[in-house]
C-alpha cells in the first residue's frame, strides 16, 4: 500500500497559477497510477487528471489546456501544476494512487484551492 500527503493548495487570484504536489510513501510507486480529483460542497468529486505508470496522462475537459500532471518516479512525488486558474477551480484537491491492475484506490487529504480577487 502507500500513503499521500498532498501540499501547495491555498488562495490564488483568477488567472494565477499554483502547484500541487502529492509526496507517496511505498515501495511500489511506479505500479500505481496517479490522479488528482477535485470536490466542492454539493458537488460530485471529478477526475481531473492521471497520469500512467508509463507515463500516459488524461485530462478532463474542464481542466484540459490549462493543468499539467507529471510524476518522479525517483522521488515518489506526483505534480499538478494549475495554470489560468479560475473561480471554478475552487475546490479540495485529492491526489489518488491506483493499483494498475486491482484497481484499489489510496487516497491523501485533501489540500483547498481557493480561487478569487
Amino acid at each position: 500500500q502507500v500513503q499521500l500527503v498532498e501540499s501547495g493548495g491555498g488562495l490564488v487570484q483568477p488567472g494565477g497559477s499554483l502547484r500541487l504536489s502529492c509526496a507517496a510513501s511505498g515501495n511500489m510507486f511506479s505500479s500505481y497510477v496517479m490522479q488528482w480529483y477535485r470536490q466542492d460542497p454539493g458537488k460530485q468529486r471529478e477526475l481531473i487528471a492521471s497520469i500512467s505508470n508509463g507515463g500516459s496522462t488524461k485530462y478532463a475537459n474542464s481542466v484540459k489546456g490549462r493543468f499539467t500532471v507529471s510524476r518522479d518516479n525517483a522521488k515518489n512525488t506526483v505534480y499538478l501544476q494549475m495554470n489560468s486558474l479560475k473561480p471554478e477551480d475552487t475546490a479540495v484537491y485529492y491526489c489518488n494512487a491506483k493499483n494498475v491492475w486491482s484497481g484499489l484506490l489510496y487516497w491523501g487529504q485533501g489540500t483547498q484551492v481557493t480561487v478569487s480577487s
